[in-house]
């Protein structure tokens, strides 16, 4: 065997233990239960609402079907003729047991919408324990209880990724593919590693914490709020924690448009606010690592070792998904292939680009840091 067959089969190797120990070290965390918390603060629950998406009213619904003795949900929506708003009247109106309450305003201080859109509800928050829930996610009826019982000493900020469920269609797989078994495999083994990062899904704050940080306009720092919110809670000497269990995000069916704008503009997110982690990124996949032993392959390796290696990189995910309870068919593991051939091409996108458009409203960092300045002279 040549020395160059012997390098390049090396650095695939590499990354495939990589790969083989992200797997195993998530596979252990999920097969455990999540701690519970028995004691529970009064907890204010932020959900920004903004249009009609799929699962909606599951998702809404779930905020009322907490097992916690004390909280209070604040829906957050940025006017009164938005097509949400009769959903979120007639839940209050089911649950009047549950005090909640719709909040309508379109303040803008951030230049972050959905950040815009939550401020009013900080404000309004009668409790000091608060979370930001996104709207779709569906959450389980401990799911409060998560969140306190993953805050340990020296924590600041609890936060969780998304697990893609109920995925119908070739491209709501693909979807599913790039939340579970990619983005929230690697922000679970970052926690698993003591190097726990935010995720905007879920931010469980203490109300001190943030404001020591400078409040939620601060959030508005970053393209994201949860890169803001990392920031911000390592600046205080604090650790961002991850919830043991990621929470579901009933996807629907997506088209191909809808994934691909969805992954470039978390690219171009990643990219300003961890940039040495992001130029990491384009190893994440098995393309890297087929295309080295493909190499070695012309220059005298047998063809069947990167055919076995890539069966070995897929095999590990799929038996990570089955042991989560997160979609693992076979439709899933070949979106996981289609997911790692795109890699390359969305990490190219996010260094080509850093603007992109949400929900019709057209970011980039110059309209953030615009934003910031305006705040930083009116406030």
């Amino acid at each position: 065997m040549t020395l160059p067959v012997i390098l390049l089969s090396s650095l695939a190797v590499l990354l495939l233990a990589v790969q083989i120990l992200s797997v195993l070290a998530v596979r252990r965390r999920v097969s455990r239960a999540p701690a519970l918390a028995d004691a529970m603060p009064p907890i204010t629950v932020l959900r920004p609402v903004c249009g009609l998406e799929n699962n909606l009213e599951q998702t809404l619904r779930s905020t009322f079907l907490q097992d916690a003795p004390e909280y209070e949900i604040l829906f957050c929506v940025a006017r009164a003729d938005d097509p949400v708003v009769p959903l979120v009247r007639e839940l209050i109106a089911q649950y009047p047991q549950v005090p909640a309450q719709l909040l309508v305003g379109d303040e803008r201080p951030t230049g972050n919408p959905k950040l815009d859109n939550l401020v009013k509800g900080w404000t309004a928050a009668r409790h000091d324990w608060i979370v930001m829930a996104d709207s779709n996610l569906d959450l389980p009826a401990d799911y409060l209880r998560q969140l306190v019982g993953a805050w340990t000493p020296g924590t600041g900020l609890v936060s969780s990724p998304a697990i893609g469920t109920r995925p119908e269609g070739a491209w709501a797989r693909l979807e599913a593919a790039f939340l579970n078994t990619h983005q929230a495999r690697w922000q679970l083994f970052a926690d698993e590693m003591g190097q726990g990062f935010a995720q905007g899904k879920t931010l469980f704050w203490r109300r001190d914490v943030l404001n020591a940080g400078g409040g939620v306009q601060a959030l508005g720092a970053a393209l994201a709020e949860d890169v803001a919110a990392t920031r911000l809670v390592r600046a205080q000497g604090l650790k961002v924690r991850v919830a043991r269990a990621a929470f579901a995000q009933p996807l629907g069916r997506r088209t191909w448009a809808e994934v691909w704008r969805r992954q470039v503009r978390w690219a171009r997110v990643r990219r300003p606010g961890f940039p040495m982690l992001y130029a990491g990124e384009i190893f994440s996949g098995a393309a890297p690592g087929a295309l080295l032993l493909v190499g070695a392959a012309l220059l005298g390796l047998p063809l069947a070792v990167p055919v076995g290696y890539l069966i070995l990189w897929y095999l590990v995910e799929h038996l990570l998904a089955r042991r989560a309870g997160w979609p693992h068919g076979p439709g899933d593991t070949l979106a996981s292939a289609l997911r790692d051939a795109l890699l390359p091409a969305i990490w190219v996108a996010g260094w080509a680009g850093s603007g992109f458009t949400w929900r019709g409203n057209a970011m980039s960092s110059d309209t953030v840091q615009g934003a910031a300045a305006k705040e930083k002279v009116t406030g």
